[in-house]
């Protein structure tokens, strides 16, 4: 019972990681206010937490978090119901339109940031607000691998993914001195609805390399998607305090990390988004 005594909201928490995530965080004995778009699939979610886990407070609010009124509104509800509450889960998110940037739908493209950027921000923004006074917290931002590699064909998802990770390194900075840790997930290649979304797209839309490898994850199972969830569990606990400013792999890094490691994190920039340059790759460039 890592988060017994703990409240968390966690977003786009309906289907696939998020419901996972919200799985693992009633089973370890946290409240819960879960959100998401679709209500039917919101109540169905409800109902089965509240009904696999009894002991545990779940509620639920329809949520669009590209709509500033709407986690406004989230943010009271949680408020009202769950008292204090600890723990951010920053995990809705879409795939976005796909296809080149000159040809793909220009609406549609704007509504991924704002999902998967701006929709986090702003959570992050209202969560702060609330552990400041008391000097904790815990933020988990869902990012993956559009943060670290260039994905052709869903061009929104990369960027946001990207600038959701820098954001991350700097409001941890911002918060440090509150004890409010603010750290993004890399949960793995994942087999769900978006996977399905960029197959049906076609190699002709994503690419070649992209669609081959997503056929190959879809065709092995992907990861888990316990792993994700269960690092989000670890973030989310006083086992994790202290590392902070980090993007983490649920498939690749070596968590729950010693002491010894969180010492080594804290005083390097490891899982941290940087600049390459020449001398990183062996070579001596001298400026003209």
């Amino acid at each position: 019972m890592k988060l017994k005594g703990r409240a968390a909201i966690v977003t786009g928490a309906s289907v696939g990681l998020g419901a996972a995530i919200a799985e693992r965080f009633a089973a370890e004995g946290a409240s819960l206010m879960i959100c998401a778009r679709n209500r039917d699939s919101l109540d169905k979610q409800r109902l089965h937490l509240a009904r696999t886990y009894p002991g545990t407070a779940v509620h639920a609010e329809v949520t669009d978090v590209a709509k500033n009124t709407n986690v406004d509104r989230l943010f009271e509800a949680a408020t009202k119901k769950l008292g204090k509450f600890d723990i951010l889960v920053n995990n809705a998110g879409v795939y976005g339109p796909i296809g080149s940037i000159d040809q793909i739908d220009w609406a549609e493209w704007e509504q991924a940031i704002a999902i998967n950027l701006l929709g986090a921000v702003y959570c992050t923004r209202k969560a702060v607000q609330l552990f400041k006074p008391n000097r904790y917290g815990k933020i988990i931002n869902l990012s993956g691998g559009g943060a670290t590699n260039p994905l052709p064909g869903i061009s929104s998802y990369a960027a946001s993914k990207a600038a959701l990770v820098r954001f991350t390194e700097t409001v941890a900075m911002e918060v440090a001195e509150h004890r409010i840790d603010v750290n993004a997930v890399a949960p793995g290649a994942l087999t769900t609805r978006l996977t399905d979304e960029l197959l049906a797209a076609g190699p002709g839309k994503v690419g070649a390399s992209l669609f081959e490898r997503m056929s190959k994850f879809k065709a092995e199972g992907g990861t888990p998607l316990s792993v994700g969830a269960n690092l989000c569990v670890y973030l989310a606990s006083a086992e994790s305090d202290g590392v902070t400013g980090r993007l983490i792999s649920g498939p690749w890094d070596p968590w729950p990390f010693t002491d010894e490691i969180k010492r080594d994190i804290a005083g390097s920039d490891i899982y941290t988004l940087r600049r390459i340059v020449h001398s990183d790759r062996g070579r001596v460039w001298d400026k003209k």
